[in-house]
């Protein structure tokens, strides 16, 4: 009598930042894909950001829908003992890391806590992920902050509702590769402690020759954002047309060009990383030529979809380092996966954040 074969063993991920915007799309992504996932998330962007841009809905979301696939961790990752403790007790096949302070004016606030969850709580993922998960893929969400204002040197010109780069430029067709230098700019106090973990992320790769990949995004969107003033561009602007409340345009006549990426289709990456992963290879990541928009268009397209005007102040102080003009090349990515592809371009993007707060404040009435 043949003997019973051993079940599969069960596919577990590490999320952190598992209740922001990208990790719990990620952990949604992931468990659709069969694993379990184990996030942490201790709220920290509650207390950078306050009560409005507190994570806990979505944290009780998670853990409701997926129960007993989701494991939820309420642990700062820069507590070295509770990470290795996790980390003794689960074998993980992918990390995604999101956790992050991920806010450029907040930083300037308290360096410190910006440097040592930023970078110190990077390196400490890593150690453990190098020490006890060596075989899993390692996914970082960086920045496009780590090239500081050098995109504000590009030859820009000034149309009547955006910047755009001089079309004789390199950038123009597709924009801003990865081989713009992160030297001799202003980071940011923020833009620094991410470069000190984007380049700890690509040591690891590369000197010790583990799966890293580091994805530097820019603005990053979805309907599970919780947007406030000081970070979630789009997120936040939609709040404040929808509820009347004053939006403050910060420089640059509001002018200044992001291109922006759902949340489905910078996790759709990752994976696609993960099935065929590289040693400290770097990406920029965005919405590239097909999703990108300025303050002054991004306000008149939401004006439309929610038949509201905005309630909005001009300040002519644009914020230190602050980009004018931004938009991802993704071109290598594309060329390592190719079979990859944008789910969402910016109309639908605007669609989904509109209908979105549209029920939220429904609801809340």
């Amino acid at each position: 009598m043949k003997k019973a074969s051993k079940s599969q063993k069960t596919k577990k991920a590490l999320v952190t930042g598992s209740a922001g915007l990208i990790g719990s799309e990620s952990v949604r992504f992931l468990i659709d894909k069969g694993f379990v996932v184990v996030g942490v998330d201790n709220n920290m962007r509650q207390y950078f950001f306050g009560k409005d841009a507190s994570t806990d809905w979505n944290r009780k979301s998670l853990e409701k829908k997926f129960k007993e696939k989701y494991i939820h961790k309420n642990i700062d990752i820069r507590d070295q003992k509770k990470v290795e403790k996790l980390f003794k007790e689960h074998a993980f096949d992918i990390i995604v890391h999101t956790a992050a302070q991920p806010s450029h004016d907040w930083a300037a606030k308290e360096p410190i806590t910006d440097f040592t969850i930023n970078a110190v709580g990077t390196l400490i993922i890593l150690e453990n992920f190098r020490k006890y998960s060596p075989k899993a893929t390692f996914i970082f969400t960086s920045t496009n902050k780590v090239y500081g204002d050098s995109p504000n040197k590009l030859p820009l010109i000034e149309l009547a509702t955006r910047y755009e780069i001089d079309p004789s430029h390199p950038y123009a067709e597709h924009g801003i590769d990865e081989s713009m230098s992160i030297d001799n700019s202003k980071h940011s106090i923020f833009g620094a402690s991410k470069v000190a973990a984007d380049i700890l992320v690509q040591e690891y790769g590369k000197y010790f020759g583990l799966n890293t990949g580091v994805f530097r995004g820019g603005c990053l969107t979805g309907p599970n954002h919780s947007g406030t003033k000081l970070h979630g561009f789009l997120s936040y602007l939609v709040k404040c047309i929808a509820t009347g409340k004053k939006y403050t345009i910060f420089g640059y006549k509001g002018n200044q060009v992001r291109d922006n990426i759902h949340s489905y289709d910078l996790v759709n990456m990752f994976w696609h990383y993960h099935q065929n992963p590289r040693q400290g290879e770097v990406y920029n990541v965005g919405g590239s030529r097909k999703s990108n928009v300025s303050v002054k268009e991004a306000v008149e397209k939401i004006e439309k979809i929610l038949n509201r005007k905005a309630n909005y102040k001009y300040s002519e102080s644009n914020r230190s380092g602050d980009h004018i003009w931004y938009i991802s090349d993704i071109s290598k990515f594309k060329k390592h996966y190719p079979k990859w592809d944008f789910k969402y371009d910016l109309n639908k993007i605007l669609l989904e954040l509109c209908e979105r707060e549209l029920e939220s404040g429904s609801k809340s009435k």
